[in-house]
């Protein structure tokens, strides 16, 4: 049975893709507010470091909880608990008097902002049957490159009329708007009443293993001894600081490398957030693709993550463009790249493991990923302060584009290793 998304499949993949654009709108508005912020409040580097530490130390450990606790009370309370909590903590920034204020509202910032990606994984894996799931994700998953596109119109106009303050109260705000809709909208396929017999059918259309051992599913030690966890675990620690690198350091090699300011850069900045949503939904879509023309759900999965590693390998070459256009190219493609891979490596989290306890895996990829993204910069860091003294920052610029370019590459290659079939989990 062929059918595209249906008509309130739709509804739901609008309602998670309004909230990852949320996600990240109230995620960035400190950053883009920075300079501003650090003449009020006398901030050095190091203090805005710390701030930004906060929120990631406390998004890695929330990502481990919120999916277990979304595994044990589902989507529909696990979503709107974690939504509630980052939109009152985004708002709280607007009370911050000092460095302290704002690492603590931070801090409750990345831990509810924690449960969007497990919430809304297993959201998927509750509404989509496997050969849908990766073109709904990357549907979604866009939401993140469209808050890096409109949020630096938006806040720096929120900003310059009424002033810092009520950026965070805006942008808080919009939370509890998307609460409303969530909350009339949403449930599980079984409970919800709007949609059709044929469409409930479809949905279920994949078989997937009932676990019945309640404890069993909600047991991280059994879930440490799977292939598959690792497999999955390993490849969002190998690949997620490269988009952090893309989200922190472009801008700035943009400026220093070609010699412009923030509002020349921007354009070449948008382009590439903007190719990149497109690369998030023609990811998804190329898996989903290959599983209706018949291929093993595994190797759909595996060829196209192959494809959109491969995708990647070109952007070593940016430190060689003569001129900007074509760095914004190459940089373009790995972002696009990356989304796509992004929307086929949580899709693979549905296929390998059953909807009981995919919160808690996603979850603990999550923080996989969120550690390598601190990790990631402190290299960063220690490689281009070394050849800046030296005089070489290009060489410092080329080792690290030569990490993104490789980074994708050996992911894949360890995952095949640890799942070669990437096999369902066996619990046995």
């Amino acid at each position: 049975m062929r059918q595209p998304i249906g008509k309130y499949r739709w509804v739901v993949v609008t309602l998670l893709f309004f909230a990852t654009t949320i996600n990240y709108l109230d995620r960035q508005v400190m950053g883009l507010l920075k300079d501003n912020l650090a003449k009020d409040f006398n901030w050095t580097e190091t203090d805005y470091s710390h701030i930004v530490m906060a929120f990631t130390s406390a998004y890695a450990i929330a990502l481990l909880l919120f999916g277990r606790l979304i595994d044990k009370i589902g989507t529909r309370i696990g979503y709107a608990i974690s939504i509630i909590i980052w939109s009152i903590a985004a708002i709280c920034h607007s009370f911050a008097a000092g460095t302290g204020g704002f690492a603590i509202a931070r801090t409750a910032l990345g831990f509810g902002e924690a449960g969007n990606f497990p919430a809304a994984i297993k959201s998927v894996a509750e509404w989509f049957p496997k050969k849908d799931r990766a073109f709904a994700t990357g549907i979604f998953n866009s939401g993140s490159n469209i808050a890096a596109i409109a949020g630096p119109p938006l806040i720096a106009w929120i900003f310059s009329a009424y002033g810092w303050k009520q950026a965070f109260i805006w942008t808080g705000s919009l939370g509890f708007i998307w609460l409303i809709f969530w909350w009339w909208l949403y449930d599980i396929p079984s409970k919800q009443k709007r949609i059709t017999a044929e469409e409930f059918a479809y949905i279920n259309s994949d078989t997937e293993p009932v676990i019945v051992d309640k404890r069993l599913k909600l047991s991280w030690r059994k879930l440490f001894r799977l292939r598959q966890t690792w497999a999955f675990v390993l490849g969002k620690f190998l690949t997620d600081p490269i988009w952090y690198f893309y989200l922190f350091w472009i801008p700035t090699y943009f400026n220093s490398t070609y010699h412009l300011n923030l509002t020349h850069s921007a354009i070449h900045v948008s382009t590439v957030y903007l190719v990149a949503s497109f690369g998030s939904i023609l990811g998804g879509y190329l898996s989903g693709l290959l599983i209706k023309k018949g291929y093993p759900v595994y190797k759909a999965r595996k060829y196209s993550m192959f494809f959109f590693a491969c995708c990647v390998v070109p952007i070593f070459f940016v430190r060689y463009t003569a001129s900007i256009w074509p760095a914004v190219c190459l940089i373009s493609l790995a972002a696009a790249a990356h989304q796509a891979w992004s929307a086929n490596i949580f899709t693979l989290a549905s296929d390998m493991f059953p909807r009981q306890i995919l919160s808690s895996v996603v979850g603990i990829g999550g923080m996989a990923g969120a550690v390598g993204g601190i990790l990631f910069p402190l290299l960063i860091g220690i490689i281009l302060d070394h050849f800046k003294l030296l005089g070489l920052l290009g060489t410092g610029y080329n080792i690290i584009f030569g990490i993104c370019a490789a980074a994708y590459l050996l992911a894949w290659t360890i995952m095949q290793l640890l799942s070669p079939k990437m096999a369902y989990a066996s619990y046995a």
